[in-house]
């Protein structure tokens, strides 16, 4: 989950439900996105963290079930918790929608009450799935003992450091823009340049390749980093 105020993407391309979802979690201290489309609402995945999806079923070009589908298969969206909106409240249909990844259904209409209830129980799924531990291949990193290491090893790490490969490793793969990863490990600092990520992004690449010979850390030229296996 991203630091701060958990952020919900709904994607409703009915304006009044759109506007009552927004604002009732808005109410509850959640961060929003809102998108009316699939095709926006993968663009807003492609731009910034998101803890938990509200995804309506019936979506203008692409369908819900098809959103669904392309962010279950991304590895950098597989985490994400999918809640999915519909009128259609049939078993088979339910079933549709769980075998393409969705995690939870709600069936229109609804009550905000359950629904906040389904959003929260969305959030703590997600955070209790390697709550403590995190791993990625060889990586291994306790978030309460911040303890990290590679193939047995222990590698020890500056407090920055260790919030920099804390952020890849709750979504490896993805690729985060520099002012991204500031905005997760520095929240903002209005002082810190955006080079001083590539300082402690080449700080963290030393301390794991002291440690073992794998390139986790990869440089997507133009834009950032992802942890990729493999990769540099």
């Amino acid at each position: 989950m991203s630091v701060g105020n958990p952020r919900i993407l709904i994607v409703e391309d009915e304006p009044s439900q759109l506007e009552l979802l927004s604002y009732n979690l808005g109410v509850e201290g959640y961060d929003v996105l809102r998108a009316e489309t699939g095709e926006e609402g993968l663009l807003h995945l492609k731009e910034g963290h998101v803890d938990l999806i509200l995804l309506d079923w019936m979506l203008p070009q692409i369908s819900g079930l098809e959103v669904c589908r392309q962010i279950k298969r991304d590895r950098a969206t597989q985490n994400i918790p999918v809640i999915m909106l519909t009128a259609r409240g049939e078993e088979d249909d339910k079933v549709r929608g769980l075998d393409t990844g969705a995690d939870d259904f709600i069936v229109k209409p609804y009550s905000i009450k359950e629904l906040l209830a389904r959003v929260r129980a969305g959030l703590r799924s997600r955070g209790s799935t390697g709550a403590e531990v995190l791993s990625y291949e060889a990586l291994y990193m306790d978030k309460v003992r911040h303890v990290v290491s590679a193939a047995g090893k222990q590698i020890v790490l500056g407090p920055l450091e260790f919030k920099l490969l804390r952020v890849f490793m709750e979504a490896p793969g993805r690729v985060f823009s520099r002012d991204q990863l500031l905005e997760r490990v520095w929240e903002n600092n209005l002082e810190v340049e955006t080079r001083t990520v590539d300082v402690h992004i080449g700080r963290l690449r030393k301390q794991l390749n002291s440690a073992i010979d794998q390139k986790y850390i990869r440089t997507v030229r133009g834009f950032g980093y992802s942890l990729d296996s493999g990769l540099e």
